[in-house]
This record gives C-alpha cells, sequence and structure tokens, in this order.
C-alpha cells in the first residue's frame, strides 16, 4: 500500500508509466550487463581476473565521487524561470516533495539508460577499449548499491550501525538540510567538500 501523496507527473497515462520502477527492474537490467562487461573485458582482451577486479574497484570508486557531484549540482540544481523549474521538479524536486512514493525512489531505466551511455563514452574516451567495460562494470555495481541504498533508507528499519546511519543522514537531508548531505550510499565526498554538518 501506498503510503505518498501519489503526485502525478504527466497528463499520459502511458508517460506516467516511465516514472514508476519495480524495486526489481535495476537489478534485473544492470546486473547481466555487469557480468558481461566483466568477463568481457577479460576474455576479449586478454586481461587477468586481478587486473580487471582493479579497474572495477577503480570504477566503483569513481562512482561514489558521481553520485555525490549529481546529487549536489545536477539533482540540486537552482532553476531559474518555469521550464528550469519542471526540469529541477521531474529531476529530483518531486521525490524531496514525496519522498515516501516508493515507486520512485529508483531511478527510471531511460533515465539511468541516457545517463549510462554519457558516462561510458566518457570512460571510453579516457581509458579505451581495453579497460573501459571492466571499469563500466564497477562503475554501475556502485549506482546499483546506491539504488539500493537510496530504497532501503527510505523504507526499511535497519538493524546495522552503518545502515542507521545512512538512514539517518539521508532523512536529515530530507527533513532537515537538503543543501547538506548529498552521498546516500556513503559520506566520505560530504566530509571532504564539507558539505556533511
Amino acid at each position: 500500500m501506498r503510503i505518498g501523496k501519489n503526485i502525478r507527473v504527466f497528463k499520459s497515462s502511458i508517460l506516467e508509466q516511465f516514472t514508476y520502477v519495480h524495486p526489481v527492474m535495476p537489478i534485473a537490467l544492470w546486473g547481466p550487463l555487469v557480468v558481461y562487461w566483466f568477463t568481457n573485458g577479460m576474455i576479449s582482451h586478454d586481461t587477468s581476473l586481478v587486473h580487471c577486479t582493479a579497474l572495477a574497484l577503480e570504477g566503483l570508486l569513481v562512482w561514489t565521487i558521481s553520485e555525490y557531484l549529481l546529487h549536489r549540482f545536477i539533482f540540486h540544481f537552482e532553476p531559474h524561470g518555469p521550464f528550469q523549474e519542471r526540469i529541477a521538479f521531474l529531476i529530483h524536486g518531486i521525490h524531496h516533495d514525496d519522498p515516501l512514493d516508493e515507486r520512485r525512489l529508483l531511478m527510471p531505466p531511460v533515465a539511468a539508460g541516457i545517463l549510462a551511455i554519457i558516462f561510458y563514452a566518457l570512460f571510453w574516451l579516457l581509458l579505451g577499449t581495453h579497460h573501459v567495460q571492466p571499469f563500466f562494470a564497477g562503475f554501475i555495481t556502485g549506482y546499483l548499491c546506491y539504488d539500493y541504498t537510496h530504497f532501503a533508507v527510505h523504507f526499511w528499519n535497519p538493524k546495522s550501525a552503518l545502515f542507521r546511519r545512512l538512514k539517518q543522514n539521508h532523512m536529515l537531508h530530507h527533513y532537515v538540510s537538503p543543501n547538506k548531505r548529498f552521498g546516500v550510499s556513503g559520506s566520505l565526498w560530504d566530509h571532504v567538500f564539507g558539505t556533511f554538518g
């Protein structure tokens, strides 16, 4: 049963359905691709398991800073005028207006796919063909950790101290200081850039 406000985004019911994401969707979509990118990077380019794992861990680390920067500067950009206000609302404003809408806690596949193409192209230019696939497997693994951590901190009562801290930080972001605590799956970059407290 839904406990959010049920804010409608589009008049079209078809477009509206694209704003909802079932919790299984991200792992069903991205999980097989992560496995493919990691193994194909190793097999196609005759790269060792250790080298591929190191690249994947680097991709995971790069995700953490990307998560912070996207949340701080893209999701929370300051709109000027009606058009930008609409874009800001669609990107992230709806989530702050209705943080209890479980259908909109995970990134819709269309938006995630567009961002993935942009990031893949950027990493391909920087890393080249031989390294991009295992690196991107780690990057998308980080994205999946972010997406599911975000879902969990909104709807689960975590038992572990780590997840209780993550939930507390994110709830403070929502209800006390929306211009602080941009890290969802961790607070490292908030500490580095002074946006934690």
